[in-house]
C-alpha cells in the first residue's frame, strides 16, 4: 500500500486498514491456498506482471520487515501454472541513503527485446523494471527504470533517474507496453488528485515525450491511479480492436475499486466511446484494487491479477493477497462494448490434474425452499471450494450458495433475487450487491473460495463481485438452496484445491 492509501485514508475512506489491531497470533485458516499471498509480512499492489520463457513473474509491493505497510520494495515469485508459486528474494529493495529514502512503488516490467535501452549484454534481452520512486523526504514522486541481466532476479537502477519527473508529490503507477506498429514504448502514469492519466511514449526507455492527457471521465469521486492501457480484440476478432484504459479509482457504492473505459487510441490521445459521465466498473466489491495486465503473453492474451485489500482483520504472518488470475475479453452486448473476466484458462490444467475425489459434479435437480448439502466427509469441508453452477430461476425469489457454513446452517449467503435482479454478498450484517440481469433464462455463477476471500463471476464474467470474510474455525459448511419457491440447478461442477 503506497501513500494513495495514507491520502485515502485521511479523507476517512479506510479507517480501518490503519486502526485494525495487529495480532502474533498465526491465523492459518484464512491462509489463501490457490491465491497468491508472501510466505510473511505485508504485501499489496501487484507489479512488474511479465511471461518470460514460460514462466509467470509476479512482482508485488512488499515489506520485508514487517507486517504492516512500509519499507515498499519489489518482492518476486514465479509460476509455470499461476497456482503454484515459487517465492524468491526481494528484486527492488528500497534505497536508503544519507539524505533520502527512496520507497519502491508500483510499476511495470518490460522485456527490451531489441535493446533499445543498451542494458543488454552478450546479446541478451533485458528485462526492464520502470516504477515509481517515492521519496519521502521530498514530498516527491518520480517514474524511475531498472535493468536485469539475470531474467528478473535482481535490478540495477539507471544512474540518470528518474526518466519522468514532473516535479509533484502525487505522480504514480507507470504502465508501459510496446507498441509494435510505430516501435515505440508507450507509458501510462497517473496524477491521481487530478483524476487523470498522462500517455508517454519512448524510443529508448529512458528519454520520454509526452503525448496526451485523459481525465475528469467517469468516476472522480476517488484519487486515481494503477492505470494500465490496453489493446483487447473485440468478441475475439483480431479485426476489431478496441483499447481498454483501467484505473483503480471506485466502486459504484463509493468505496474503494477500479474502473475502466474502453475507446480508440490513435497513437497519441484515447478517445472515450462512452458519455463522459458513465461510470463502468471493473468490480463491484469492496475488496478489488490495483490490477494490471501481465506483458508479453503468447497468443495475444491479456490477463490481470489484482491485490485484495485486508480491511478487517490483521491476519499473521502475512497480510493481503492476491486475486486470481483473470483473463479479459472485450464482448459486444445491447449496452455497448463491456469488459469481460474468467479466472485463467491457465488454470483449467490444474484442474483437471486433481483427483477425482476432489471434483464434484450434480446432475439437473430442483431446488425447493431448502438447502441442500453438499459438501462430503472428507472433502469439501476445507473452505478451498471453486464452484461453476447454471440456474434456471423459477418461483424462488432467491437462490444461490451458503459457504462457510456453521453447524446451525448458518454462513455466508452468495445469492440471487429474481425480483431485483440483483446478486448479493451476505456475510453477518454486511450485504454487498450488484445488478445483473438473467442470460437466455439462465444465471451462471463461478464461485472461487479460498479460506478468506470470496470471487464471483456471473453470466460468464459479465460481472464480478470480489469480498473478503473471516470464518471461525468449524464454519466449513456447503449448501445449495432456494427460498420462498423453486429453483432448477441445472449443472454443477466443484473443486476441492486443498492440499
Amino acid at each position: 500500500m503506497k501513500k494513495k492509501i495514507f491520502s485515502m485514508l485521511l479523507a476517512g475512506l479506510l479507517p480501518c486498514l490503519l486502526h485494525a489491531q495487529e495480532t502474533p497470533v498465526p491465523t492459518p485458516q484464512w491462509r489463501p491456498v490457490y491465491h497468491f499471498s508472501p510466505p510473511k509480512n505485508w504485501t499489496n499492489d501487484p507489479n512488474g506482471l511479465i511471461y518470460l520463457d514460460g514462466v509467470y513473474h509476479l512482482y508485488y509491493q512488499h515489506n520485508p520487515f514487517e507486517n504492516k505497510w512500509g519499507h515498499m520494495s519489489w518482492g518476486h515469485a514465479t509460476s509455470k501454472d499461476l497456482l503454484h508459486w515459487q517465492h524468491l528474494p526481494v528484486a527492488i529493495p528500497e534505497i536508503v541513503g544519507k539524505d533520502t529514502t527512496t520507497w519502491i512503488f508500483s510499476g511495470s516490467a518490460v522485456l527490451d527485446a531489441h535493446n533499445s535501452s543498451g542494458f543488454g549484454r552478450n546479446g541478451k534481452a533485458p528485462i526492464i523494471a520502470i516504477y515509481t520512486a517515492d521519496q519521502p523526504k521530498q514530498q516527491k514522486e518520480s517514474q524511475f527504470i531498472a535493468y536485469s541481466n539475470d531474467g528478473g532476479l535482481t535490478y540495477t537502477n539507471y544512474a540518470g533517474n528518474p526518466v519522468v519527473d514532473i516535479h509533484k508529490k502525487d505522480f504514480r503507477d507507470p504502465s508501459v507496453i510496446w507498441l509494435e506498429d510505430q516501435h515505440k514504448w508507450l507509458m501510462t502514469v497517473a496524477v491521481p488528485f487530478e483524476h487523470k492519466v498522462q500517455f508517454y511514449s519512448s524510443a529508448n526507455l529512458k528519454d520520454w515525450e509526452l503525448l496526451s492527457e485523459f481525465g475528469g471521465q467517469g468516476d472522480t469521486r476517488k484519487i486515481w491511479e494503477c492505470p494500465s492501457l490496453t489493446p483487447i480484440s473485440v468478441d475475439g476478432n483480431p479485426a476489431k480492436k478496441k483499447w481498454l484504459l483501467m484505473v483503480s479509482s471506485g466502486n459504484p457504492d463509493g468505496a474503494t475499486g477500479m474502473q475502466y473505459f474502453t475507446g480508440n487510441f490513435d497513437g497519441k490521445t484515447f478517445t472515450n466511446d462512452n458519455p463522459a459521465d458513465k461510470p463502468l466498473f471493473v468490480d463491484y466489491g469492496k475488496t478489488f484494487y490495483a490490477a494490471i495486465p501481465y506483458n508479453h503473453l503468447p497468443e495475444n492474451r491479456q490477463t490481470m491479477i489484482g491485490w485484495l485489500m485486508p480491511f478487517e482483520k490483521a491476519t499473521s504472518p502475512w497480510r493481503g493477497q492476491m486475486s486470481i488470475p483473470r483473463d479479459l475479453l472485450l464482448k459486444t452486448t445491447p449496452a455497448g462494448i463491456r469488459l469481460f473476466q474468467q479466472p485463467s484458462a491457465v488454470l483449467d490444467a490444474s484442474l483437471d490434474k486433481l483427483p477425482a475425489a476432489k471434483k464434484m459434479t450434480r446432475k439437473a435437480m430442483t431446488i425447493n425452499s431448502k438447502a441442500v448439502p453438499l459438501n462430503g466427509k472428507r472433502y469439501f469441508n476445507t473452505n478451498t471450494n471453486w464452484i461453476d453452477a447454471t440456474f434456471t430461476p423459477g418461483t424462488a425469489s432467491d437462490f444461490g450458495f451458503r459457504i462457510a457454513q456453521q453447524k446451525d446452517g448458518n454462513g455466508v449467503v452468495i445469492g440471487y433475487n429474481t425480483q431485483r435482479e440483483e446478486l448479493y454478498i451476505k456475510d453477518g450484517n454486511d450485504v454487498q450487491r450488484m445488478s445483473v440481469a438473467a442470460t437466455g433464462n439462465k444465471i451462471r455463477m463461478q464461485v472461487l473460495f479460498d479460506r478468506s476471500s470470496v470471487e464471483v463471476f456471473v453470466n460468464d464474467g459479465e460481472k464480478v463481485l470480489t469480498t473478503l470474510v473471516f470464518p471461525g474455525n468449524d464454519a466449513s459448511g456447503f449448501s445449495v438452496f432456494a427460498e420462498n419457491g423453486s429453483v432448477q440447478l441445472d449443472t454443477l461442477k466443484a473443486w476441492d484445491l486443498d492440499k
